[in-house]
Parts: structure tokens; sequence; C-alpha cells
């Protein structure tokens, strides 16, 4: 397949501003693109990474990719997708989140190629120079305003008559396309790729090169990353789902992924992961024919972890789950036990309980709430189903005490398959 064939295959295409034309420019030979990232956090996170992919996947074929850190319009805002105004940001909390981001980029994207090195250009270093009027003359006169409110990214805002879009995030679209311009005039940078919501400010930009240089550039726009409902993947109740391991760790991350539905999982394999289509077409032939295996959900986590935080905290968290589902607990690190924890019913208990003798399991078994009394919990140990550390324990006089504790905190009860408790021992 050529690339084109293969974002289509990937469901990675949405909408060109010449697919042919763009087609016949790629198969000419290498060409340079570039895709911006906003820094309005410290971190990327998964809805990220449909477009930072993108760039990898046209690097792997030779071509030269931009990722353009947003150090001008990262302090304004886009109104693209937004349902009002974002909350503006200082110069220092951009730089930071440019720095960040730069170290997660380069997982991604090679900056040290021999023969074609990805870039990194911050947008602020040909936007801060300009003054207003420069602005005005030079970039503004090319845009009507009803062209402008034409595009749905402002029209939609628009429509909000409560809120309404203020005049710095309607300007966006014009920020955006000065650095479409400057690439293509500098870098000679020729297309731009971004998510659907961006069309409106990426055909501003293939606009102003048009009139500018007289000069072509192409637009390319993959959809949202979205579940079978329609609603935007990669959100969970808690949040956005990071890339920093700092503020989602690889356990909670690989957990994301093998949790996704049936429904999404063939998708997000084509989408979010580089397996090659045999692979791909043999997992969703496997996952329709036995779906209770998950296999395909396994793959999708494996590859996508390994891709974000590498394969040593990929294996981690991969024993982590096993855990979940009953694994030993031996050469697992107290780092990622707390992950593991984050996930179970914990309960405190005084570390007095299990000084000297200790106390018995039954008796822990109703402290952590996994029997309603102690007869039952009896019962429950001598049917063989209670697990101490995941190891069953079949002696109803058992006594617990400090040597029984992992990391000489917590203890780790399972009543039958599923049904888990710590408790917490301080």
């Amino acid at each position: 397949m050529t690339l084109i064939e293969e974002l289509q295959w990937r469901g990675l295409y949405a909408d060109c501003t010449d697919s042919d034309a763009l087609a016949a420019r790629l198969a000419k030979g290498p060409t340079t693109l570039y895709c911006g990232f906003d820094p309005t956090a410290d971190s990327l996170h998964v809805g990220n990474l449909v477009p930072l992919f993108a760039l990898r996947r046209f690097q792997l074929q030779g071509h030269h990719a931009i990722a353009l850190a947003g150090g001008a319009t990262g302090m304004i805002g886009d109104p693209s997708g937004k349902s009002a105004e974002r909350n503006l940001q200082t110069p220092g909390q951009v730089d930071h989140n440019i720095a960040c981001q730069k170290a997660q980029l380069s997982k991604f994207l090679d900056f040290g190629a021999k023969a074609n090195p990805a870039r990194l250009v911050n947008n602020a270093d040909w936007t801060a120079g300009v003054s207003y009027l420069e602005f005005l003359r030079d970039v503004g006169k090319h845009f009507t305003v009803n062209w402008m409110i034409a595009k749905e990214s402002v029209r939609a805002r628009m429509e909000d008559r409560e809120n309404g879009i203020s005049y710095t995030e309607f300007s966006y679209m014009l920020l955006q396309a000065f650095d479409f311009y400057h690439l293509r005039k500098t870098l000679d940078c020729e297309l731009q790729v971004g998510a659907t919501d961006q069309w409106g400010n990426i055909t501003a930009g293939t606009e102003l090169i048009r009139k500018k240089l007289n000069a072509t550039a192409w637009g390319l726009v993959f959809p949202l990353l979205t579940k079978a409902d329609g609603t935007k993947y990669g959100k969970t109740a808690a949040g956005a789902v990071w890339l920093d391991p700092k503020r989602t760790s690889p356990y909670r991350f690989y957990q994301f992924f093998i949790q996704a539905e049936d429904a999404d999982v063939a998708k997000l394999l084509k989408v979010l992961t580089f397996l090659p289509q045999e692979e791909i077409t043999a997992l969703e032939t496997e996952a329709k024919a036995n779906p209770g295996a998950r296999a395909a959900q396994r793959a999708l986590a494996r590859a996508i972890t390994t891709l974000v935080h590498g394969e040593t905290e990929c294996a981690n968290a991969q024993k982590a789950t096993e855990i979940m589902f009953g694994g030993g607990v031996e050469g697992i690190t107290e780092e990622l036990f707390r992950d593991v924890v984050g996930e179970i019913p914990t309960k405190d208990c005084e570390r007095a309980k299990l000084e000297g003798a200790g106390t018995s399991l039954v008796e822990l078994l109703v402290h952590a709430g996994l029997a309603p009394s102690k007869g039952q919990a009896r019962k429950d140990v001598e049917g063989g189903g209670i697990y101490v550390n995941n190891v069953r324990s079949a002696e109803a006089a058992r006594m617990l005490t400090l040597a029984d504790l992992l990391f000489g905190k917590y203890l780790l009860l399972r009543k039958g398959k599923r049904t888990y408790a710590v408790l917490n021992v301080s």
C-alpha cells in the first residue's frame, strides 16, 4: 500500500485539500510536513497520539517530520472543539510545558536520524517579534471576516450566545496560518496534518501560502479518536489519560487499553499501533471467534504501552495485571503494587493486630469486608476459596502476623477468582 492507502485502511483519512495531487507529490519522493502541539499542559495525552503517530508514520516512510510547539499559539488558545474560552497561561507555564512535552516527543520521532531527522520548532521564535500592525498588514489583510466565520470552529462558538468567542481566540486561525506560511517559506514544508477539528486552521494556512507565496501546500486531516458511542477516546472518569507516568502510571495506562470495548478494539489497533495489516486482521478474526480471551485488547495494550513507556514498564504493567487475575506477587516492586492497590478496596488495619502472635485470618476477612461474619469466613477458608497474597490458604485457624505483610505494609486478600481487598497496615 502507498502511505495514503495505509492511512485510509487504518481509518486515519478524513479529508484532504487535494488528495490526488498530494498522492502524486508523495510518489515523487520525500516531502516535509508538520503538526502542531499547543502546550496547554505539561504532558501530552492519548488524544495527541493520533497526530503524533501520523508524523511517525511519515518519517518511517522517509519524509521529513516537524513537530511544532505552540509557544506563541499556546498563549492564545485554540477555539477548535472548545465550547468555552481557555484560561490564558503565563510565558513561564508555556515554557515549562514545552520542555516537558519535548522529552515525550523524542520517544516517537527520531530527531537523530541520519537521512531525515525530525525537527522540533517553536512558533514563538518567528511570532514574538512581529508587531500587531505588521501582522494585520501582512496576514490579516488576506482574510475576510466572512471567510473566517464560515469555519465550523468559529461558527459553533458564535452561535453560543452565552459564551461566544473572544477576539483573541477568533485570531487563532490567522496565527496558525502564519505558522504554515513561515514553515513553507523557510523549511519548504508542503503539508500540515491534524484532526478534523483543525480543518479551518489548516485551510487558512494553505490559503495564505497561495496568496503570499503563490505556492502549493496541502492539508490532510484524520477523524477525531472516538468510542463506538461517539464520545471522545482517551478520557476516564478521572480525566485524560496522560503520557507522563507521573500523571498516569504505566500500569493504569496499560489497564485503560486492556479494558477497551470489543466494539472499539479493532479501530484502536489500526490507529494507535504500528502492527502490520495481517496481524491486525488476524486479531480481529480471533476477537470475533473468542471475545472472552481478549487477545486483541492484550495486543493493543502491550503495543501502545511499549511505545509510550518502554518494554520494561510494559512488562511490569503486565505483571501487575496478572496479580489481578491471581498471579504471584513475587518480583513486583512496591511502586507497582501501590498502583494495583489503587484498583482494589482498601481498609486500614492497626499494626498492633499483627504483632506477636497476630490475628486470625477469619477475623481479618471480616474486617476487610470479604465476609459478613466469622462463620461465613471460616466456611470460605475451609472451602478453599480464600487467598493471602494470592496463595490459597485453607486453614481456618491460621494466624497472620507482620511476617505476612508485603513491603511491610500490605496484606492482599482474595475471595474466589476476582474479589480482592487490601489491608493497609500502619
